[in-house]
């Protein structure tokens, strides 16, 4: 259990922007030393608000995950009480903060475009691009046979689809096997992350 500590105030007025933009009017210290064990802290609500700064702002951070760039957060939660409030309302233990299953292709993190997801949505939706090459989502081309296999990944485990003389036909077989998947974990969740989940299943038909 995360402990509050209080701040005093001249710390409070001068503490700098988190990556030029956003403000940390927390009344208490986010990111605590321990003494007990010399350990830092970090207030969870901090830590979800803080690495949504870093996708959004870190250029070190955008070089590596290059699908981040042009990103952004809404003015509202630039400011951290404010996101704070938000996500005090969600269910967000053990989740991850998601900004494009509710609506697909989304660049902006907001009220009305976030919510949190277990590991489990949020690896069904990972494209793994680098890894594939210039194949489609979920095939590889073997060169030793010149021939294409089709694999999908569900709950962390890979499951060989089969394999194929042509990418159309490994692709078709992936897309059918992914939009089942998809829509499987669909019917388990809330209205929005739901239907956010079907819609993404339909572009795989």
């Amino acid at each position: 259990m995360f402990k509050q500590i209080p701040v005093t105030e001249y710390a409070l007025t001068h503490r700098r922007l988190v990556y030029g933009v956003g403000i940390n009017d927390a009344d208490y210290l986010t990111q605590p030393i321990i003494a007990a064990t010399g350990k830092q802290e970090r207030c969870p609500f901090y830590s979800r608000w803080f690495h949504m700064l870093v996708r959004c702002y870190s250029a070190g951070y955008q070089k590596k995950r290059p699908a981040y760039r042009g990103c952004s957060v809404c003015d509202e939660w630039l400011t951290f009480s404010n996101f704070k409030a938000w996500m005090s309302t969600q269910d967000w233990q053990g989740k991850h903060l998601d900004k494009d299953i509710i609506k697909k292709g989304n660049k902006m993190y907001s009220p009305e475009t976030c919510c949190f997801v277990s590991q489990r949505i949020n690896s069904l939706l990972v494209d793994s691009a680098a890894r594939r090459g210039k194949c489609p989502q979920g095939v590889t081309r073997h060169k030793r046979d010149r021939k294409y296999y089709a694999e999908i990944s569900i709950d962390g485990k890979s499951h060989h689809l089969g394999i194929y003389t042509t990418v159309e036909a490994a692709s078709a077989d992936y897309r059918a096997a992914k939009a089942e998947a998809i829509r499987s974990v669909a019917m388990a969740q809330t209205n929005q992350i739901r239907d956010g989940l079907l819609r993404h299943a339909a572009e795989y038909d």
